[in-house]
């Protein structure tokens, strides 16, 4: 009972796997943080414009599923649809109760601050400042690690680069512990086009690694998300001794990761959400300095990562949220905001053959049974 039909009419047949053993100690080379999906409530309203319902207690299962494969969890940030579906409010509460639940197994967890309470228009500079300033205080309230996201509102109402400076600055100053910076590029959100103040990446370079020399002390690291492995390890080289980069390249990470001379990235992906079990052999074999461990683990990843994160990447939370379901971390493919419906079925047969071929798809009778029910109801005969 491992056979899908696919559109097309391929009569393909899931392998499955043994899966991958958790970790029997902490990750020592690198640290990395899974950005995690959420889970929507099925009964609610799960349509574009409507409040978001979240099921919590899946949602908060998911969350020790990352913390029991060793990784830290970055909450609220965009793979869980922070604006695309899940709006402040909720955010706030998902912070609250994934920072309690951190706390009960000593996990890691870092949040999203962000903007998204304000309106998209209309808005001033003083009202970006309040609204992250707000934000700030509730995730430190919390007990997570702050992460400075990028701000849609910001992008559309400042002027130049040293109204990104001022803003960032004064907020790292507020912060009672180091932040994370974040730099998310354009191919995952158009509407950041020209962020720090420029269109022209080596210009926005420049102004990123001059707010972070000029807080070296109150900075982590920063989080790139450009999906170019040339300019984050430009970027790479030129920070100060003590901040990490934490390559958001989800192209790329195998070597990010795994660096070079010069030096090497940490990792916040939303690609970990899916493939957690593969990426913890792979940091696990790194730890050992056993390459072709890291490789065998790492490079089936790729190409599904590749897929997912096709164009328009906005979009790649669909296919983690469909592999969740195959993988039985959740009951249904329903997402908050609708977005269960941003990909096509021909899309998610690939996503399906391709975690397939990853091996992470440990219960393949389950996979088929629910990759069955979904070609179903988009016409494909099974």
């Amino acid at each position: 009972m491992t056979a899908v039909t696919l559109p097309g009419g391929e009569r393909y047949r899931l392998r499955g796997g043994e899966g991958f053993a958790p970790p029997v100690k902490p990750f020592r080379s690198r640290v990395a943080l899974a950005a995690a999906h959420v889970v929507a409530d099925p009964l609610g309203e799960t349509v574009p414009g409507a409040p978001s319902t979240v099921d919590w207690e899946a949602t908060l299962e998911f969350r020790h599923h990352l913390w029991r494969y060793g990784f830290g969890v970055a909450e609220a940030m965009d793979t869980a649809q922070r604006g695309m579906g899940l709006d402040y409010p909720t955010a706030r509460e998902l912070v609250r109760r994934a920072a309690a639940e951190a706390r009960s197994v000593g996990g890691l967890i870092v949040a999203g601050v962000g903007t998204d309470q304000l309106p998209p228009d209309g808005v001033t500079l003083d009202d970006v400042r309040r609204a992250y300033t707000e934000q700030l205080s509730d995730v430190l309230d919390a007990g997570a690690v702050p992460v400075l996201m990028c701000s849609r509102q910001l992008a559309r109402v400042a002027r130049h680069a040293e109204d990104y400076l001022r803003v960032y600055a004064e907020l790292i100053g507020q912060s009672t512990t180091p932040v994370v910076l974040h730099w998310l590029g354009e191919a995952f959100d158009p509407q950041l086009r020209g962020y720090w103040g420029s269109s022209n990446l080596d210009d926005a370079s420049a102004v990123v690694l001059q707010l972070i020399k000029g807080n070296a002390d109150k900075v982590d690291g920063i989080k790139v998300s450009l999906l170019d492995a040339d300019r984050e390890v430009g970027l790479r080289n030129q920070l100060p001794t003590k901040v990490r980069l934490y390559t958001g390249d989800d192209f790329n990470y195998p070597s990010l990761t795994l660096g070079d001379e010069e030096g090497s990235s940490d990792a916040l992906l939303g690609i970990f959400d899916p493939i957690a079990p593969a990426a913890a052999a792979a940091l696990t074999a790194l730890d050992d300095n056993d390459l072709t461990g890291y490789a065998a683990a790492f490079g089936p990843t790729v190409p599904l990562s590749r897929h997912l994160f096709a164009a328009p990447t906005s979009a790649y939370k669909t296919g983690i949220v469909f592999l969740a379901w195959l993988s039985g971390h959740q009951d249904h493919f329903t997402m908050v905001g609708g977005l269960h419906a941003a990909r096509s079925p021909v899309h998610l047969a690939e996503a399906l053959r391709l975690a397939d071929a990853a091996g992470l798809l440990p219960d393949a009778e389950l996979a088929a049974a629910r990759a069955r029910t979904y070609f179903a109801t988009a016409g494909v005969e099974q």
